[in-house]
Formats: C-alpha cells, sequence, structure tokens
C-alpha cells in the first residue's frame, strides 16, 4: 500500500521557516576518470549520460571536501565561524561507520565549542534533510548545511562507472535572501533499488529497470504535489542524479523540461554525488544566475524530499541582483586520470604502509597540536610581539619562556625551500601516499602573520601540485586540509599547501 505523502498532514515551511540561504560553497575534487578511460578497460561504460567523473586524490575523503565547500560558503556568505550555531552534515559515504564528522570539521573551520551538531546518513536524500532541518533551526546566528559523498561500487558495476565526488555547503541566517517559499515529502517502501549491506564499501542494487525508474518518477512528482505555484515556472530543477538519463525521464511528471533540469544537475561532468548531488545542483544553478529553483532529493529505500526555492532577483525579470545569493565554486576538474591510475589512487593496487610504520604521533599527542595542524594557531610573544609557530618554547624575538597568545595565520605563504620525494623516498607513514599519488613536494614554508608588520614563521609542509618539478622558492601557497596519514585506525588531518596562482 502506498503510504500518505507526509506533506498532506504536515505544514510547509512557508510561514516555519526560520532563515534563509545566505551563501553557498561547492568544490569538487581535481581528478577525473573519463567515460573513454572506463570503456578500455572493460569494454563498456555503464554510467548513462556520464561523460567523466571526478575522483578524489589519495589525501581526500568526505570530509576534506566538506572543508572545502564550507570555507567557500564561509566566504560567499561573509560570516565569521565563530557565528555558527548549529552544524548538519549529510553524507552516505562518512570515512568511519562508526565517529561522528561534525567535531572534526567544526576544529578545521574554527567553529565554538557550544556548537549543535547533527549527521544524516544512510540515503541520497540527507544532504536535503539537513538543509530542510537547518531552514527550521531557531538561532540568532547562522547555521551551516554540508554535504559531501563519494559513493563506490563494484568494479564492473553501473554504480561504480557513475560514481563520482563532490561537496556543497550552506550558510542559513536569518536574513539569507534564499528563501524556501514551498516544500514537500513522499513516503513509500521500496527496497532494493540502492543499498550498501553492512560492512561494504561498494553501493549495489538489483538493477531492475522499470522498477527503478517508476520508483524514482513516483516519489520526486510525489513530492511536489501540492506545489503552489507548481514547479512548471521555474528556472532550473535540482534534481537528485545517480545518473545522467534518470532525471530527464521525470521531467514529464514534474511538468518541466530537460533544459530546466539540466540547469540544476552535475552529474554528467561530475558523476552521482550521492547525498551531495541535488546540493550541488543547486550550486550550479545559482551561479548561472537563475533564482527560482525547485529542489528535489530522491532517497534510496523509498521516499522524496522537495523544496521550492526564491533566491533574490535578476537582470532578466527585473529583479534586484543584489538580493542573490552569492556562491562560490571550484567545481573544475583537468587531471584526467587512465584507469590504472585511478585504481592506484583510490587505494585499490598499493601495498600499504610497511610493516614497523614511521614516525609515531600517539593520538592524544596529535590532539594537543590540533589548533596547529587545522587551523595554523600560532602564538604571539606577550613581550615582544613576535610570532611563533608552534606556540611553545622560548621566544626567538626576546628569550621570553611560553608566554604566548592565540593568533590565528592567515593561511598564506612562500616557500622557502622545496625538495621532490621520488619513489622509495619517502617516510614509512608516506609510503602509501605515494604508492597513490607518486612523487611529492615537501618544503619549507613561511606563513604570513596576520599583520603586516609581522616576521614570517617557518613549518615544513608538503605542496600539492600536479607537477612536484614546478614548485620553486618564491611562488605563493596557501592552506588546505588533507589526510596526512593513518595510524592504529586513526586518520590524522592537518594543514598541506597548495599553489596559488599567479
Amino acid at each position: 500500500m502506498t503510504a500518505p505523502r507526509a506533506s498532506d498532514e504536515a505544514p510547509g515551511p512557508n510561514e516555519a521557516t526560520k532563515l534563509g540561504i545566505a551563501g553557498v560553497g561547492a568544490y569538487a575534487p581535481d581528478y577525473r576518470l573519463t567515460a573513454e578511460a572506463v570503456t578500455e578497460a572493460w569494454g563498456q561504460f555503464q554510467g548513462a549520460g556520464i561523460s567523466e567523473t571526478a575522483v578524489p586524490a589519495g589525501d581526500e575523503d568526505t570530509l576534506t571536501m566538506a572543508y572545502e565547500a564550507a570555507q567557500r560558503a564561509l566566504e560567499a556568505a561573509d560570516v565569521e565561524p565563530g557565528t555558527i550555531t548549529h552544524l548538519l552534515l549529510g553524507t552516505t559515504t562518512p570515512p568511519y561507520e562508526e565517529e561522528a564528522l561534525g567535531p572534526r570539521l567544526a576544529s578545521f573551520l574554527g567553529l565554538a565549542s557550544s556548537l549543535e551538531t547533527r549527521q544524516f546518513t544512510g540515503s541520497t536524500r540527507v544532504g536535503a534533510d539537513a538543509l530542510r532541518t537547518g531552514l527550521e533551526t531557531p538561532t540568532d546566528g547562522a547555521v551551516l548545511i554540508v554535504a559531501s559523498d563519494a559513493p563506490r561500487g563494484a568494479p564492473s558495476d553501473e554504480h561504480e562507472h557513475a560514481g563520482g565526488a563532490g561537496a556543497v555547503a550552506l550558510v542559513l541566517t536569518p536574513d539569507g535572501s534564499g528563501r524556501v517559499t514551498d516544500a514537500g515529502e513522499y513516503v513509500d517502501a521500496v527496497p532494493g533499488i540502492r543499498y550498501r549491506e553492512a560492512g561494504s564499501t561498494e553501493t549495489t542494487g538489483l538493477d531492475i529497470t522499470q522498477y527503478d525508474r517508476d520508483a524514482y518518477t513516483d516519489a520526486v512528482a510525489s513530492a511536489v504535489e501540492g506545489f503552489e505555484p507548481s514547479l512548471e515556472d521555474v528556472d532550473a530543477v535540482c534534481l537528485q542524479s545517480p545518473n545522467g538519463k534518470l532525471p530527464y525521464r521525470a521531467a514529464g511528471a514534474l511538468g518541466v523540461d530537460g533544459e530546466r533540469i539540466q540547469a540544476g544537475t552535475t552529474v554528467h561532468d561530475l558523476g552521482d554525488t550521492g547525498a551531495a548531488s541535488t546540493l550541488l545542483g543547486l550550486a550550479k544553478a545559482l551561479e548561472a544566475g537563475h533564482r527560482s529553483l525547485g529542489l528535489v532529493a530522491y532517497g534510496s529505500g523509498g521516499g522524496a524530499i522537495a523544496m521550492r526555492i526564491e533566491a533574490g532577483g535578476s537582470d532578466a525579470d527585473g529583479g534586484d541582483e543584489s538580493d542573490s545569493v552569492p556562491v562560490e565554486t571550484a567545481l573544475e576538474g583537468d587531471q584526467t586520470l587512465s584507469y590504472g591510475e585511478y585504481l592506484r589512487i583510490r587505494g585499490d593496487v598499493t601495498p600499504g604502509e610497511p610493516d614497523g610504520g614511521g614516525a609515531y604521533v600517539s593520538v592524544p599527542s596529535w590532539k594537543r597540536t590540533m589548533a596547529q595542524r587545522h587551523r595554523l594557531v600560532a602564538g604571539r610573544c606577550r613581550e615582544c610581539g613576535r610570532l611563533a609557530f608552534p606556540p611553545s618554547g622560548a621566544c626567538r624575538g626576546c628569550g621570553t619562556l611560553d608566554e604566548y597568545d592565540d593568533v590565528e595565520l592567515p593561511g598564506t605563504g612562500t616557500v622557502e625551500a622545496a625538495t621532490v620525494i621520488g619513489q622509495g623516498g619517502a617516510p614509512p607513514e608516506f609510503v602509501e601516499q605515494q604508492a597513490r599519488e607518486g612523487a611529492f613536494v615537501s618544503a619549507v614554508v613561511a606563513l604570513d602573520g596576520p599583520e603586516p608588520d609581522d616576521d614570517p614563521v617557518s613549518t615544513p609542509t608538503q605542496v600539492l601540485t600536479p607537477d612536484p618539478e614546478a614548485v620553486s622558492v618564491g611562488d605563493r601557497v596557501d592552506a588546505t586540509i588533507r589526510r596526512i596519514y593513518v595510524q592504529e585506525g586513526v586518520t590524522r588531518y592537518g594543514f598541506k599547501m597548495q599553489m596559488l596562482e599567479s
């Protein structure tokens, strides 16, 4: 029996919504695997309607991608991290089956320790679930919504061929210009469409074509059934996209044309981004100047959630462009992989860390230095004002011992020395990274201080670049968060530097 639509009994958020969308950030990895490369390896490509998929680097995962998207959203919204009161994350592929992502992401971003966090998982609709929940959160501050995903399947499976990677973040504030004007939800138990068994890393499904299509189309159409007005006049429809064809099959049922679905779809160039799919489409549509949007997220297992969003005016409709939602994205990728390189980067054909491990740093020791590793927190000498990184020991300027005030560095710097660590030259803890990524750059970087007259402070770090030989003394770099290495099953996350465009 078909379950009733939740929207038949529950009110839409047009009156209940407390917040609006104030800024959006989106990120996808630089690596790309083309349909042609998969076809060459397997004789066919089963990712329907997809030209290429985004592939996380060997030191990237859904948590580091979440950081990249969140940083951009905070900048787009011009919101300070300390004003965030709630953090809501959605993913189907967390780095750990049991460990909260919120605290680590909060540490990366410098969010308040009094922050309220929620994690949504288990379904491709959870990014939209996080957004709906966040929009109705009572707060005088700001809410950060993040969806990050990187689904994988068995090597010859359509879920693997379609699988991509990406993250998106939205900042919600009481005065945010992006407002939800209607919402709906539909539930109907439809097992076997898309699932991942306990203990497995591979998404799969029964792949019964008509069964899958009917469940998808019925759910997304039913979720918007009560919308007033309908989606017929929106600029773009941001629709859950497990492949590049299924969203368009729902066009008629939604009352829209394929052009508007394409305007809110990233699957063709990023692949299936799971829980991030619908909100990445939102970021794409906003960046293209679309202001009236339909957002529909299908949940594997049966159900969909939908929202209609009005995101300010545009020149085309006579609205005020200054009221539009600011967006900052990094979705382009220019590092194309062969299939063999893809297997190596994702760790399928690498030896792992050698017996005996590398330089051991206990988790408690790492925890004590996370402010430095995550946010470049230096110390300013209380006696002479000179910076120290890390903030311990005697001041280099006046010799005062351990008298520092915390100060966060801006994250930019200049390469002072660099060397390429080639095959066989990596310390044991970095052997797995080198096996995945090849040669890497180890450098000494002079980190800029927060004030113009501050002397820089130097630190060793890696510099991320597709061409290790291109890193030179004097190059400008800035910090990002990546996986450093894994010991005792615990991932150590910390800063690495990436090249700034000249």
